[in-house]
């Protein structure tokens, strides 16, 4: 507690907020507020208090409440494409989606708050097109990368396939933990992957230990 000035009365002190992050620092407090509340916790004054800052600050860089959502989705899907190593531009399958687990355990609230959107977009169809429109990034990343490691092209089925996968496996260590699984069922995927003639550069790392085929 402090004391205003001139008052002798006690008041509450604010949270610190790194100014030098400006927007981001505010994107990430609503990250927070809708990861461990849900989107109907998502108020201003929510994210205000989250980051130390004012209510004001909050509406004058976003202006509305779907512009903060629409931005915070963006902000959550580069991060995790930056963490995630699920498109690393080696073509190697020792590296695909090397990051997942440590991503995941790392900063659970950015993945949980990409999941509670996408349950609100089944509520609320208005956003379903930004929501639809900003995974459509990770279906892209993963069918470049694909590309790279497999002889031929991977077609829509495929690359949904893959990436279906690799969203389970942080939906399922979001809720029950265990990263070793995690890793264990990368390295299967990767097996798999191999099979379809996936470049296994990188020796047995490539299947995550678990094996080449036969």
């Amino acid at each position: 507690m402090t004391e205003t000035a001139g008052t002798g009365r006690p008041r509450k002190a604010r949270k610190q907020v790194n100014y030098g992050a400006g927007r981001v620092a505010l994107l990430d407090a609503a990250v927070k507020v809708v990861a461990r509340g849900g989107l109907r916790k998502l108020t201003y004054r929510a994210v205000a208090e989250q980051a130390g800052v004012t209510h004001g600050l909050v509406v004058h860089h976003f202006g509305s409440r779907d512009a903060l959502i629409e931005e915070a989705l963006a902000h959550t899907v580069r991060t995790s494409l930056n963490t995630s190593a699920l498109e690393t531009g080696t073509g190697s399958l020792a590296d695909f989606s090397a990051g997942i687990a440590d991503m995941v355990s790392s900063d659970p609230d950015t993945q949980a708050f990409q999941y509670e959107l996408l349950l609100e977009a089944r509520r609320r169809p208005e956003l379903l097109t930004q929501v639809r429109a900003l995974y459509d990034e990770y279906f892209d990343a993963t069918r470049r990368e694909l590309a790279r490691m497999l002889p031929e092209d991977a077609d829509e089925g495929l690359t949904r396939l893959v990436f279906a996968a690799l969203d389970g496996l942080v939906l399922h260590q979001l809720v029950f933990g265990e990263p070793e699984v995690t890793e264990a069922a990368l390295g299967r995927l990767r097996s798999l992957l191999q099979l379809l003639g996936g470049d296994g550069d990188g020796g047995p790392a490539a299947d995550g230990g678990a094996g080449r085929p036969e």
